[in-house]
C-alpha cells in the first residue's frame, strides 16, 4: 500500500532526526567508548562503498537496458571482443578495497582486543538467563558499574549455554561460552546508563537476559563498589536475602508466586513436606536449604531435573543465612 509504505518512511526519518538530535548518528546510537568510533568509520565506509556500488551497477544496467533493447528491423550486433584491461581493472579495484578493508579492521580489532595493562579487571558470569558482574571485592551485582574514562577489562563465561554479550553503545559484542573464559575491554566516555543484551538464543528467556551498564562520574564507583560491598550489614537480613535471590541467579529458577519453572517455588515451601525423587521426603528447614545450596543434587525434588549447579564458595555462610530468612518469608 503506497500510503503504508509513505507512513513507514516518515516514521523512519523521524527517528533518524530524534537520533541525530540526541547525539546519534542515523545508523548507529552515540558513541559511549573509545572503541565505538573507529566501528562507526568503519561501518560507514563500507556502506559508502556498497552504496556507490550499487548505483553504479545498477544504473549503468538501466542505461544499456534502454539503450541497447530490441527493436524491429535492427539486427542484433556481434558480441564485443576480449577486453582485458577492461576485465583487469574491474578485478584488481575490489581487491584493493577489500584489502583495505580487512588492513583497517583488523587494526581495529587488534585495539579492541589489547586491553591496556592497567585495566580494572571485572568477571562476567552468564547463565539461564541473567548477567552477574563479580568484583575484586567479591561484590556481585546484576548490572555491570564501571568507573567513566578508565579501562575495564571484562573476563567472561557462561555456567550454562552459550550467551552473546553485547553493548551497543560501546560496538562492544562477544559470545560468552560454557568451560573457557572470553576476554574484552572497554573506556567508557561519559557517566550514564548503557543496554546489555544477549545475542545469542538460549531459551525461553533469552528475550529477557537484560543488564544496564552503569558509568560513574570520577569517585563515585568507589563510593558504590564500599556500599554495595558492605549490604549484608546494612539491611535486615530477609532484605539482603531478597536482594541475593536477584543478583544471584535464584530468581531465574525459583518463582515467588506458586509458578512453575526449572526448580521448585518459594511460596509457602518453608515448613513444608517435600516429596523427594526416589520416594522419600524431607522437611524445608534451615539444614536443608543449606544442603541444596551447597550440593544441589543430594536430596533432588520430585518433577523437577537436578540441573542446578554448586553455589559451593561462591556464597558465604552469611549469604546462605540471609537467603533463608528470606525465604521464611515468602508466604
Amino acid at each position: 500500500m503506497p500510503g503504508l509504505n509513505l507512513l513507514h518512511l516518515l516514521y523512519l526519518l523521524q527517528l533518524g532526526a530524534a537520533a541525530i538530535a540526541d547525539g546519534d548518528d542515523f545508523f548507529m546510537p552515540a558513541a559511549g567508548s573509545t572503541s565505538a568510533p573507529g566501528v562507526d568509520r568503519i561501518f560507514h565506509f563500507i556502506l559508502a562503498v556498497s552504496v556507490f556500488f550499487f548505483l553504479l551497477i545498477v544504473g549503468l544496467m538501466a542505461l544499456f537496458v534502454a539503450k541497447y533493447r530490441r527493436r524491429p528491423g535492427v539486427a542484433p550486433l556481434p558480441s564485443p571482443t576480449h577486453n582485458t584491461a577492461l576485465e583487469v581493472t574491474w578485478t584488481a579495484i575490489p581487491i584493493a578495497i577489500v584489502l583495505v578493508i580487512f588492513v583497517w579492521g583488523f587494526r581495529v580489532f587488534l585495539d579492541m582486543s589489547t586491553p591496556p595493562a592497567n585495566s580494572y579487571e571485572i568477571i562476567v558470569t552468564g547463565q539461564k538467563w541473567k548477567w552477574l558482574f563479580s568484583y575484586p571485592n567479591g561484590t556481585v551485582d546484576e548490572n555491570l558499574h564501571v568507573p567513566v574514562d578508565r579501562p575495564v577489562r571484562l573476563v567472561m563465561t557462561s555456567e550454562d549455554v552459550i550467551h552473546g554479550f553485547f553493548i551497543p553503545d560501546f560496538r562492544l559484542k562477544h559470545d560468552v561460552v560454557p568451560g573457557r573464559y572470553s576476554k574484552v575491554w572497554f573506556r567508557a566516555v561519559k557517566a550514564g546508563e548503557h543496554q546489555i543484551y544477549c545475542t545469542q538464543y538460549c531459551g525461553t528467556g533469552h528475550s529477557e537476559m537484560l543488564a544496564k551498564v552503569v558509568v560513574h562520574e570520577p569517585g563515585g564507583f568507589e563510593k558504590w563498589l564500599a556500599d554495595a560491598g558492605n549490604f549484608l550489614k546494612k539491611m535486615p537480613p530477609a532484605q539482603a536475602g531478597e536482594k541475593l535471590y536477584r543478583i544471584r541467579g535464584c530468581a531465574q529458577c525459583h518463582s515467588l508466586d506458586g509458578a512453575g519453572s526449572t526448580g521448585p517455588t518459594f511460596k509457602g515451601v518453608w515448613g513444608r513436606k517435600e516429596a523427594l525423587k526416589g520416594g522419600a521426603s524431607v522437611l524445608v528447614d534451615e539444614n536443608y536449604v543449606r544442603e541444596s545450596i551447597l550440593e544441589p543434587q543430594a536430596k533432588v525434588v520430585a518433577g523437577f531435573e537436578p540441573v542446578m549447579p554448586t553455589y559451593k564458595g561462591r556464597l558465604t555462610d552469611q549469604e546462605i543465612t540471609a537467603l533463608i530468612e528470606f525465604m521464611k518469608t515468602v508466604k
